[in-house]
C-alpha cells in the first residue's frame, strides 16, 4: 500500500477530523509578526496535534495543563523553556520537552530564527491555565 503526503494548505483554520495520517509541517504553519502562533493540524479522541511557531523575540506564555501531558518536538530555533515560572532551560532543534499534567510549560525564542515545534497534548480537550503573573 503507497500512502501519499497530503497537502494541509487547504485546512488551514478548519478542523481536522479525517483519515489523514501524515501533516508537512511547512504547509500547516501559520507565522504572525504580534504574537506566538499555535495551529492545531489533527484531533482524535484521546489526543492532539499542534505546531508552534515563535518569531525570535516572541514569547508562548508559562501555563498549566492540570489533565493533560504536553510533549513538544522540536524542529527548529533555539530558546529557553519555562519548567517553572521563575526557571529558564535553553532548548535548541532536535530535542523532546515532557510536561507532564499540572507542570508549567511556556517558551521564548532567544534566537535569530523562528522556533518551530510540534506539541502533542494528551488527553483531550486539554484545559489552559496561564501562569498568574503577580
Amino acid at each position: 500500500m503507497h500512502l501519499e503526503l497530503a497537502s494541509c494548505k487547504s485546512m488551514k483554520g478548519v478542523s481536522i477530523m479525517n483519515d489523514q495520517r501524515i501533516f508537512d509541517m511547512e504547509l500547516v504553519k501559520v507565522e504572525s509578526l504580534e504574537k506566538a502562533v499555535k495551529t492545531p493540524f489533527y484531533q482524535t479522541d484521546s489526543t492532539g496535534g499542534s505546531v508552534w511557531v515563535i518569531k525570535p523575540g516572541q514569547t508562548l506564555p508559562k501555563h498549566y495543563h492540570h489533565h493533560s501531558d504536553d510533549i513538544w518536538v522540536i524542529l527548529q530555533g533555539k530558546g529557553v523553556f519555562y519548567p517553572t515560572p521563575d526557571t529558564e532551560v535553553p532548548f535548541t532543534k532536535g530535542q523532546v520537552i515532557v510536561s507532564k499534567k499540572g507542570e508549567c510549560h511556556g517558551a521564548k525564542n532567544t534566537g535569530t530564527e523562528d522556533v518551530i515545534f510540534v506539541s502533542i497534548v494528551a488527553p483531550v480537550p486539554a484545559d489552559y491555565d496561564p501562569v498568574s503573573t503577580n
